[in-house]
This record gives structure tokens, C-alpha cells and sequence, in this order.
């Protein structure tokens, strides 16, 4: 495995993890070619775990011999860019987690109806934009027995560097897609009752036993500030609400998410 040594902001080959933006690296339109980027040695050895193809590392000199030891090991014939701490956080913009990155091929989304082929529980996240919510949903939903993540168009990308280290590696661990169009009438069709979760004086409280009657059942989460679209929730089989106390009327997304992950998953 070569190992090259960075000794400029403009040296050729290290613009991956330098120049190009999220939406250059997503690629989304020819995303075959698409790469992302993975930071710390733990979360790049889950995505090599799952499968992921590893383009080029790019570390500390020092982790070379250290934690990105056994990295270099797995990876195969693939560039090393290396080099000292303060130039490499002057090349990324940040400082590097535990002094490694990865690039990383970023597989075709699968469509829908494979993601949910066997899956009894899945949740739809539809317009969630903040990176730090979309890695720990994926977080609780790996943790709490969720089979499938789908992400409505306006929605973060869940191969965010960002996103990707929040939910500490879980967006390799379940399998999620794009889901385009409406929401409830394809899930209707693929075996799904849906829910909503928002506030309406229609809605039914979430330990509801009508809910974890469903043999198969989608979850709704939508942006804390305005919430789903009226659309999204009028279409839905049910609209449900986290029972609250004090006054407080919702929770952030992300703890929301968890709260309904752990009520309603399939014991």
C-alpha cells in the first residue's frame, strides 16, 4: 500500500477530502460514482464490515503505526495520504477524529420494495435536514430493532461525514433507501399501515394497543419546526402523539424517534 506524504493544501489527489463538497461527493447524478467520506478507525472498520469499498485514507503520520494500523492492514493496494496534524486539519477544514478519514464508494440506493421485503417496523424520515439528528436516528434505529430506514428527497444524506460519525457507523447497519412520491399510498401497497407522528385532535397516543397490533408498521418523522405536511398526515392510517407532561408539547426529532422505536418494536 503506498503511502504519500502531503506536503501541500493543492497536492493532487488528496481533493476528496479537501475541495469537493457533499453534493460533488454524493454525485447524485451518476451516483455509481459516488464516494463519501467515513472519520474514526471504529466507524470505517463498521463500514468495511458491511461491505463498503475504501478508495483512499487520508491520516495522521503518527496513526500510521497506531490506529490506523489495522485499517492500512484491511484495506488493501489503495492510497495512504499522510502527513502532520495542523496541515491536514488546514486541507479537511477540521480536526480529524481519532486522525483518520476515509473515501469510500457509495453504493446505488436500493429501491424500496427490497429494503422492505422482510421488514415488520421501518421508519420514513421525511425532510429532516440537521445532520446531527439524522445520525442518531439511524443510531436508535439500528439500537431498538428498526428493519429499515427510508428518507424522503428533502431529507439529509445519511452518508454525511457528519451524520455517518453521530450515528457512530448504524447507517451501515440498516438498510435504507430514497423513497420518492407519496408516502403512504406506496407503503400501503408494499403491506404497511403508516403513522404520523404529530399533533392533531385526531391523534392517538403512541402506547396506543392499536399500534403494536400491526404486523407491519411505518413510522413518520418529519422536521421539529414545521413538523409534517398537512398532505403527509391527512394520508396516513393513523396520526400519533408522544404523551407529554409540563406543558412541553413535542421532543426533539431524534428523541422522539427513540421514544417510538422502543414503544413500538416487535418483541
Amino acid at each position: 500500500m503506498p503511502i504519500i506524504e502531503v506536503t501541500s493544501l493543492e497536492q493532487q489527489g488528496v481533493e476528496v477530502f479537501s475541495t469537493l463538497t457533499e453534493a460533488q461527493l454524493r454525485n447524485r447524478l451518476e451516483p455509481d460514482k459516488g464516494i463519501f467520506i467515513a472519520e474514526s478507525p471504529k466507524v470505517i472498520h463498521v463500514a468495511l464490515d458491511a461491505g463498503y469499498e475504501p478508495l483512499s485514507l487520508l491520516c495522521e503520520r503518527r496513526h500510521i503505526t497506531g490506529d490506523a494500523a489495522s485499517l492500512i492492514e484491511r484495506c488493501g493496494d489503495i492510497p495512504v495520504y499522510t502527513g502532520e496534524r495542523d496541515l491536514l486539519a488546514s486541507l479537511t477544514g477540521y480536526t480529524l477524529t481519532r486522525g483518520v478519514l476515509c473515501a469510500m464508494r457509495r453504493p446505488t440506493p436500493p429501491p424500496v420494495a427490497d429494503v422492505c421485503r422482510n421488514a415488520s417496523r421501518v421508519v420514513v424520515i421525511d425532510g429532516v435536514t440537521d445532520t446531527t439528528n439524522i445520525g442518531a436516528i439511524f443510531r436508535s434505529a439500528a439500537a431498538l430493532g428498526i428493519d429499515a430506514v427510508l428518507l424522503t428527497p428533502t431529507a439529509c444524506d445519511p452518508l454525511n461525514r457528519r451524520a455517518v460519525r453521530v450515528s457512530m457507523g448504524s447507517v451501515f447497519l440498516v438498510p435504507w433507501t430514497w423513497i420518492e412520491g407519496p408516502v403512504t399510498p406506496t407503503l400501503n401497497a408494499l403491506g404497511f399501515t403508516t403513522a404520523a407522528m404529530a399533533l392533531s385532535d385526531d391523534s392517538i397516543a403512541l402506547d396506543d394497543p392499536l399500534l403494536k397490533q400491526e404486523a407491519r408498521l411505518a413510522l413518520i418523522m418529519g422536521t421539529e419546526g414545521d413538523g409534517l405536511a398537512h398532505e403527509v398526515i391527512t394520508e396516513a392510517n393513523h396520526v400519533v402523539r408522544i404523551p407529554m407532561q409540563h406543558n412541553v408539547d413535542s421532543l426533539n426529532v431524534a428523541a422522539a424517534a427513540a421514544v417510538a422505536f422502543w414503544e413500538l418494536r416487535k418483541k
